[in-house]
Formats: structure tokens, C-alpha cells, sequence
């Protein structure tokens, strides 16, 4: 492979290379700069980048099959992809060395399909590191001895001693597996003479990052590194771990007053006992943390005055936990008591509370539920509100059932409505300009019941094609689907559309009065008294919502009657949308925006030792549930609210969402495969255990401050828990209900419990997708399985090698750990399926996401949901997906009483074939409760399914709107 380089900027054979990103904006790479192997220091050009990327194209295909367009425009995307890496790895500026350059093109071909230019590369790669290695190029070691480094504007000599004693300190106690040699050796390899003194610390930490990928353990190495220059920045000079039990306690009351006099933290801070508090920070949680979780943490969350970090991890914490603290009538004993489960890791509030939480416009939560009225003063007055909510808060969901359909007659101009389509433009439009200040996207859901006789354009609003005024690129939709749609579709019966304008009162009728209330229209339609309807098969129409949920992602689907007739609260209104992660599910009206507080329990930190292995650790579950909502309860008096409706709302109902993360963490620790019954045993027994012990604790907290107002009437007044009202699902539906009733705990206790004491909140639980704050404390996101067991995370701090250390200490243990698994791992997307060498228990506890049939996720789901009086964050992983296997999914999701679903994450063919032995096994044993499957959409799908085979690397998928490094909702 004579053709591939990353040296030359010459094109080959007459070929000229795709235009790179610094023929358009050659400003943008100013401050980066390339070490060559000879120590040179000199200007990043990518377009060299470029160059190379087409020799190596070349040597593979040929100048023939290299010199198309397509190749060409796939150079200009790789290199793109390549450069994009390489500055998010060096936000600020820097210096790469060649071989970072080198990795990132390897990595690039790999993610990108093109594994025949990729394995010539790697191969000449490691021919042309033999050839430098025998004529002696390598030894760039003797240069360092005389390398002088900037420190404070003087040159003065790199202190060696200083720096190998912090290498070794960032390694001590991280098994024999972590040696500060080759994070040594690298770091000097990315020094040059007169480097300043904080490049060679960014250096350090950057060599130690790549080695995660061969060693996992590396990652708190890597943190450790990364604390050295955290405490170095804020405290001005550098400490030792040793020595940060006294430099914290002394610290953290200059800390705070600095960031009051700076008006970024509430003066109500200084009427804390701060001695008392920064005695309580414990240094040694410091070395809990993964790289990537305290990068995330350095980059987005840390308090920072003129560009400056002034705030240390425990000092964050326990800033949060003052925040949360402030009415309290201990402050101090409630503040140590927050901060302890919050710095363990036991618990993590969401990250609105985290950004906010004792700052001066202290906004704490995480989600805003709203209904849009039928009248432009209505429409632009939600506008507006998305706008003040969008600018200080979380995602939004927006139900817009009522506004009137597209040919409506409008009284006050004698002229038809537009419908509902256009203003939606207005409201994806309107989240993308206001941006809480460029620190996140506004992130929006809207809402239609599929009875709108707009629902046939609502569903297309995020396809590509057609006229571009009509679609919503930028913004997220969701069906709310009643359960008379789903009866009609599973018995072939018509659905008739309608306009909200001629039957208003169906917007606020659920269940049995709402099936009353549409066959009475649809009568009248059929005796002509209604002029504006459509009727067409059921079938039709949800085979229409799969296909455009297939192609596009989006609408999701979600069942309203679940929502309405399972809620607490049906007694004061109704349940009109779920939220931008479809896990709230809480009423609005014209008067009131729904308003809901998330943090969510990590369950792998509430596991211990039993007879029989690990267990679910009741006494400490107990205990932090009960921290965790009484933190959620004071988000609500604490929290800021931009409108007075969200405000009204959250003070009269009072509810919260607690939910869990690191379930997959959980099941490794349990030695449980996720495809398993013991699996879909340990969702249940876990789910009973939080619910039961969150709503015990609301009814605590209602002995002690009193009953939220509109308690009365509540299906909690009514001695209704969560697990009975599938019985009231069940007579609603008349069947088509299908949930296991098994319990564990003493639900009759709780009864009696609530009966004399109330309850405090009027939703308690709800499973939200933490894709962030699961990133800051190392586990898997909610209720995820693992997407792959190697892994590239990306984010506004850059990409980050994630692997699996429960597999790899496994592997270990069978001594199959070494650099070949590790490219075997790259090359299948993090799969162990194609791997023979590794032993079926381990393919079947360490298997992916797209491994794990179906079913598995939606039974899982079901087991949780039967305790849960809100929703949760499901998304639904699909390899090989089909028309049918759609529509079984979704139809058992509705059988097992599923309130709603988020993302439908399918799997291209390219990566099935790659993944997995025998084409279509990944994921796919068929599903019981499924009926009439669609044959008529097999075909559209699987054209569908040809179309997006290379839409989505496995290596580096984003989970939902808050998985976009821009975007913060609902954590």
C-alpha cells in the first residue's frame, strides 16, 4: 500500500483529492498544529488529511474505482469526520501528533464501512513503524532529556521526576494492569521544546486516554490526570490526593463567597455553617470517577468565573446539595445528608438541577408539558411560553389535539384553517432560536391524537422529501393513540378523522366515555350532519404511522388511555401529551403547564452480597429513596419558574419523577443476561422496591409538611395505588390487557399508610433517559441494555473510548483479553456474537442491544410500568426490522399495558450481516400477542431498511435529542 500516507499534500495519479474543510473556513484550525515523528512542530493542514484518505482508496480499488464522484464526496465526508474528531478532542487549540492524526483516519474507515481501505491501512501503518523502527527513527526518548518547557513566560527544563511522580500517583491502586510506563513514554512523544507547562499536563492526560481501549481502568487514570490540572486551575498551585482532605475544608467557604460576590450563587449560601460543610467533603469520592464523567462534568457543569473553573467536584456536589438545602430547618445536617448521595453516586439529580441548583435563577427542572388552544391568541401565547421555557428550562411537550384541522371553517374571517402543520414550523423554528444562550437546543415534542384530521401530514413531518415549508426537521413528534384506534385495528374495523372544530369535547375524554362520545360523531357524520371527516381502514393508517416511525423516527408512539385512566390525578384533568422523553405524564389545560422534577437511583450501587450472589439491597434502597424525594419535593418551593401557569400548576399538584439507572449495570453484577426471564424477574422485583418506596416517602413527607392540595378525589385518596388501576385499564379496554399482578412487598401496609397520612406529591416515579448524568457517574443510561462492549461516546467534550469493564474482567479471568479481542471488538461494533473464541455465557450476558430480542425489552417494561404512576423512557431496538415484526411490538407494548414508547432504534443490514452469523438473528425470535401482522408493509420497509444501512455506526449512536452534545433535557 505504497499510495497511503498522511505526510504528503500531493494528490496521485491525477486524482485530486475532495475539498477539505479548510479550503471553506481556513481561519477555523488556527491554534492546532501537527508534531511530526522527527519532533517538528508545524501548522494542521487537512487537507493532507484528505490526500491520504484518497491514496488509501487507491491502493485498495484502483485509480478507475477511485476517481468517482461518490468516492470523492466520501473522502470529503471522512476527512470532515476526521477533523471534526480531532478538534473536539482539543476544544480550546493544540498540537496532534501525527499518529492521533493516523488513529482518527483508521477509526474513521472503520465507522465508516470501509473495512478493505481500513485493514491495507492499518497494515501499512505497522509496515512503515518497522521500517522507521529498524533504522533507528524512533528514538525520540534522547530528545526529552534536553526538552525545555514555558512555565509562567520563562523557559526552564521539563522537571521529569515531577511529572513521572504524577504519572504514578494517577496509576497507584488500579491494578498491575495500569503502569505509568507507556503513559509516560507516549506524553513525551507529544512534547516539543519549549512546550507550555499545560500542554505537557493535557498531553499526559491524553496519552493515558488511549489506552482505555486496551485497558478500561485506564479511564480513572485518565480522571486522575485530569483532577491534577482541575485542582491546579482552581487552587492555583498543585496538590496531592493526600493533601486534599485540608486544601478542601479550607477551600470550599472561599469558594462560595467567591461565587457570590461574582452573583453567579444565592447570598442565602453564606448563612450556611461553610467550616461545618467543607469538613464534610470527602477528597477520596474524587477517585470515583471514570474520564469520561468528569470531563463531562469539567466542561459543562463546573461554575467558572471569566472563563475560569472555581468549582471542585466535591465542592459541586455540595453546592447541589446547599441549593436543595435552602428551606430546610436543619440546613447543614439536610445539606450532608444530600451531598452523601449525591458524591456515592447512589443517586444524581437531573441536570437542570445540577446546572442551577444554589445559583441565583436557580431553574431545577427538567420537563414542561403544555396544551395549545384553538385560537391564535392561544397558539402565539404557547409559542411564547416555549420560548421563556425553552430559554431557562428543560424539554417541552406540546399537545396540539386542539387546534382545528386544515379546511375548518373559522367564523371570525368566514375562511378555512391552515391547520395544524404550519404553526408547528413556527414551533420548530422557535426552539432552534432560542437557545438558553447558546448552551443547549431548544428541544420540543408535539402531540396529536390520532383521530386529528391532520394526522396524515402530522406523520410526515420529519420526512426529507416534499415541500420543506410543511415539515419540522429539528423537532421531535409523538402519536397519542386511544385504545379505540388500537381495538379497531387489531379487529379491522375503520377509523374516522375528524377535525377538533365539530367534536371538541373528545380532546378530554378518555376510555369508555370517549369510545361513547367518537361513535356518536361518526354517526353523525354517516347521516351527514358533519361535512369535514375522512374514514379509512385502521390498518391503513397505523400501517402508515410504523412505516413513517421506520423512516424517519418519528411519530412516537404513545396510548393515551393508559396514561389517562392509570393516572392519580383523573379526578382534576386530563392527561393531553407526555413530554420531549415520553416518561411524564401529568394533565394540562389552559391553566396549567404541567411541570415535573426527574433524578433518577442508581440501582448497580444498591446491590449486595447474598446467599446467592449479588441481590438488591432493600435497607439502602430504602434509605436513598427516601433522600432522593425529599431533594425532589424541594426542587418544587426552591425552583424558578418563567410562567406563572407552570408555577400555579407544580405548587397545586406537587409532582416529581423518580427514576433508577444502571439497570444494565445491575444485571452484570447478577450475572443476568438482558434476554432473560430472570431479567424481566429483577425489573419487577427492582421497580416494586422504588415505587413502593417513593410513595412511602411522599406520604412521609405529607405527615411532616402536609398533603399536596388537590389530594382529595385522588385515585391515592381512593385507596388506589399504581398496581391496582390495571384492573381500571382493564374495564375501560374491555379486555386487551395482559400484565403479570405478582408482588413482593406489604402493598396493603402502604395502604393504610396513605389513608392516614396523604400523600405530599401527586406523581411519584417516572424513568427518565439520563444519557448525561449516567455518563458522569459511569453506568449505563436508565434502563438501556449495553449498546456495545466497545464503544466511541461523543459529546460537547469530545470522543471517548467506552468499554465494558464487567466483560473485560471476564475476559481476563479466561485470559482471552488482548489487542486481537480488542480489534475483533472494533470491527463487530462492540458484538461478541462473531468472536468463537469466547464462550456462549458470556455472548449471552455481555449481548448488545440489537442482540436482545424485542420482547425482552417490552416485557421488561411491562413488569416496571405496572408500579409506576407515570411512564418511562423505552426505546425499542430492532435488528432486521420488518413490517410485522413492527407491528407485534407495538401492539404487545399496548397488550402488556404500556403507557408509552420513545425511540425506535433499528439496525442497518450492513451491520447485521457484519454482526451476527446467520443474516436476521440478531433480535429476532418472534413475539407472542401480536395480530394481523402488515404484509402490505414488508416491502416498504425493507426498501426503508436498504436505504438507512449506513445511517447509523454502531460504534457511535446518539440515544435521543439529549444524547446531542447541544442539548440538555431531561438529563
Amino acid at each position: 500500500m505504497q499510495a497511503v500516507a498522511t505526510s504528503t499534500s500531493e494528490s496521485t495519479m491525477g486524482v485530486r483529492p475532495a475539498a477539505a474543510p479548510e479550503q471553506r473556513d481556513a481561519g477555523a484550525f488556527q491554534g492546532y498544529q501537527i508534531i511530526r515523528r522527527n519532533g517538528a512542530v508545524v501548522s494542521f493542514e487537512p487537507n493532507k488529511i484528505a490526500v491520504a484518505l484518497m491514496k488509501a482508496f487507491l491502493a485498495v480499488h484502483g485509480t478507475q474505482g477511485a476517481a468517482s464522484a461518490s468516492v470523492r464526496e466520501m473522502v470529503e465526508a471522512l476527512t470532515d469526520a476526521v477533523v471534526r474528531a480531532l478538534m473536539r478532542s482539543r476544544p480550546g487549540g493544540g498540537t496532534f501528533h501525527i499518529e492521533d492524526v493516523q488513529d482518527q483516519v483508521e477509526l474513521g474507515l472503520m465507522r465508516g464501512g470501509h473495512h478493505e481501505v481500513a485493514r491495507a491501512y492499518v497494515l501499512y501503518r505497522e509496515r512503515r513503524a518497522q521500517e522507521r523502527a529498524k533504522a533507528g527513527q524512533a528514538a525520540e526518548a534522547a530528545l526529552v532529556h534536553t526538552l525545555t518547557v514555558t512555565d509562567r513566560g520563562q523557559r526552564v527544563p521539563l522537571d521529569e521526576g515531577k511529572l513521572q511522580a504524577l504519572i504514578e500517583s494517577a496509576c497507584a491502586d488500579l491494578g498491575a494492569d495500569v503502569r505509568p510506563e507507556p503513559i509516560l513514554a507516549e506524553t513525551r512523544r507529544n512534547l516539543y521544546d519549549g512546550v507550555p507547562i499545560d500542554e505537557v499536563y493535557k498531553a499526559a492526560i491524553l496519552a493515558a486516554r488511549t489506552l482505555i481501549e486496551k485497558e478500561p481502568a485506564y479511564t480513572r487514570a485518565t480522571a486522575r490526570l485530569l483532577l491534577h490540572t482541575i485542582r491546579k486551575e482552581i487552587l492555583g498551585e498543585e496538590a496531592t490526593q493526600a493533601e486534599m482532605a485540608q486544601r478542601y475544608a479550607e477551600y470550599f467557604p472561599k469558594f462560595i463567597k467567591k461565587g457570590v460576590q461574582a452573583e453567579l450563587l444565592d447570598e442565602k449560601l453564606m448563612q450556611f455553617d461553610l467550616a461545618k460543610l467543607g469538613a464534610a467533603l470527602q477528597a477520596d469520592r474524587d477517585l470515583q470517577f471514570d474520564y469520561l464523567g468528569l470531563q463531562t462534568l469539567f466542561d459543562r457543569y463546573f461554575l467558572h468565573v471569566d472563563e475560569q473553573r472555581i468549582e471542585m467536584p466535591q465542592a459541586f456536589f455540595m453546592r447541589v446539595a446547599m441549593g436543595l438545602a435552602l428551606n430546610e430547618i436543619d440546613r447543614e445536617a439536610r445539606a450532608i445528608e444530600f451531598y452523601n448521595v449525591l458524591s456515592t453516586f447512589d443517586f444524581m439529580s437531573s441536570t437542570p438541577t445540577l446546572f442551577n441548583a444554589g445559583t441565583r435563577r436557580s431553574q431545577l427542572s427538567s420537563c414542561y408539558l403544555t396544551t395549545v388552544a384553538d385560537d391564535l391568541d392561544g397558539i402565539y401565547e404557547a409559542l411564547k411560553e416555549n420560548a421563556l421555557l425553552s430559554k431557562f428550562a428543560g424539554g417541552l411537550g406540546n399537545d396540539w389535539t386542539n387546534v382545528r384541522a386544515l379546511g375548518s371553517y373559522i367564523k371570525g374571517t368566514n375562511g378555512k384553517s391552515q391547520g395544524v402543520v404550519p404553526f408547528l414550523k413556527v414551533v420548530n423554528d422557535t426552539a432552534v432560536a432560542v437557545n438558553q444562550g447558546g448552551k443547549r437546543k431548544g428541544a420540543v415534542c408535539a402531540y396529536l391524537e390520532s383521530w386529528h384530521l391532520d394526522i396524515e401530514e402530522f406523520l410526515e413531518l420529519r420526512k426529507n422529501t416534499g415541500d420543506d415549508r410543511r415539515r419540522t426537521h429539528d423537532m421531535n413528534t409523538a402519536n397519542w393513540i386511544p385504545d379505540l384506534f388500537m381495538k379497531r385495528v387489531i379487529e379491522g374495523g375503520d377509523w374516522t378523522l375528524f377535525s377538533p372544530s365539530t367534536c371538541p369535547d373528545l380532546h378530554d375524554k378518555i376510555g369508555a366515555d370517549f369510545e361513547a362520545a367518537y361513535t356518536a360523531y361518526e354517526a353523525k357524520a354517516d347521516r351527514g350532519e358533519i361535512k369535514l371527516f375522512k374514514r379509512m381502514p385502521a390498518k391503513d393508517l397505523w400501517r402508515k404511522m410504523l412505516t413513517m416511525l421506520f423512516e424517519t423516527g418519528h411519530p412516537w408512539i404513545t396510548f393515551k388511555d393508559a396514561c389517562n385512566v392509570r393516572s392519580p390525578q383523573q379526578h382534576v384533568g386530563v392527561v393531553h401529551s407526555s413530554n420531549l422523553c415520553t416518561e411524564i405524564t401529568l394533565n394540562t389545560s389552559d391553566d396549567e403547564i404541567a411541570v415535573c422534577n426527574l433524578g433518577s437511583v442508581n440501582l448497580a450501587q444498591h446491590l449486595k452480597d447474598g446467599v446467592n450472589g449479588k441481590e438488591l439491597d432493600l435497607d439502602k434502597l430504602k434509605k436513598t429513596v427516601s433522600t432522593a424525594m425529599r431533594m425532589l419535593d424541594n426542587v418544587i418551593d426552591i425552583n424558578y419558574y418563567a410562567v406563572k401557569k407552570a408555577r400555579d400548576s407544580n405548587l397545586r399538584h406537587r409532582p416529581v419523577g423518580l427514576g433508577i439507572m444502571g439497570f444494565q449495570d445491575a444485571l452484570y453484577q447478577l450475572r443476568t443476561p438482558y434476554a432473560s426471564q430472570a431479567a424481566v424477574e429483577f425489573a419487577d422485583r427492582s421497580m416494586e422496591a422504588v415505587c413502593y418506596h417513593a410513595y412511602w416517602a411522599s406520604s412521609e413527607l405529607a405527615a411532616e409538611r402536609g398533603r399536596y392540595s388537590t389530594y382529595r378525589g385522588s385515585l391515592w385518596d381512593r385507596g388506589i395505588l399504581p398496581i391496582d388501576s390495571i384492573d381500571l385499564l382493564a374495564q375501560q379496554r374491555g379486555g386487551y390487557v395482559d400484565v403479570d399482578r405478582s408482588m413482593t412487598l406489604d402493598w396493603d401496609a402502604l395502604r393504610a399508610k396513605i389513608a392516614r397520612d396523604g400523600m405530599r406529591n401527586s406523581n411519584c416515579v417516572a424513568i427518565a433517559p439520563t444519557a448525561t448524568i449516567s455518563n458522569i457517574i459511569g453506568v449505563d443510561a436508565s434502563i438501556e441494555p449495553c449498546f456495545g462492549n466497545l464503544s466511541v461516546k461523543s459529546n460537547l467534550s469530545g470522543e471517548f473510548t467506552v468499554v465494558n469493564e464487567y466483560l473485560v474482567r471476564d475476559l481476563k479471568k479466561l485470559g482471552l483479553w488482548d489487542s486481537v479481542m480488542v480489534m475483533d471488538l472494533k470491527h463487530y461494533d462492540g458484538s461478541l456474537r462473531r468472536i468463537d473464541r469466547v464462550p456462549d455465557e458470556l455472548k449471552q450476558l455481555y449481548a448488545t442491544a440489537f442482540e436482545v430480542e424485542t420482547q425482552w425489552l417490552v416485557e421488561a417494561a411491562a413488569r416496571r410500568q405496572k408500579w409506576i404512576d407515570q411512564a418511562q423512557s423505552l426505546n425499542i431496538y430492532m435488528a432486521g426490522a420488518s413490517g410485522k415484526k413492527l407491528d407485534e411490538t407495538y401492539k404487545l407494548a399496548w397488550v402488556r399495558g404500556l403507557k408509552t414508547t420513545y425511540y425506535l432504534r433499528t439496525m442497518g443490514a450492513t451491520h447485521a450481516e457484519k454482526s451476527t452469523i446467520s443474516a436476521g438473528s440478531l433480535n429476532a425470535v418472534p413475539m407472542a400477542g401480536g395480530a394481523g401482522g402488515l404484509s402490505a408493509m414488508e416491502a416498504a420497509a425493507s426498501q426503508a431498511q436498504a436505504a438507512m444501512a449506513e445511517a447509523a455506526p454502531a460504534t457511535d449512536i446518539k440515544f435521543c435529542a439529549i444524547d446531542d452534545p447541544g442539548c440538555e433535557a431531561c438529563q
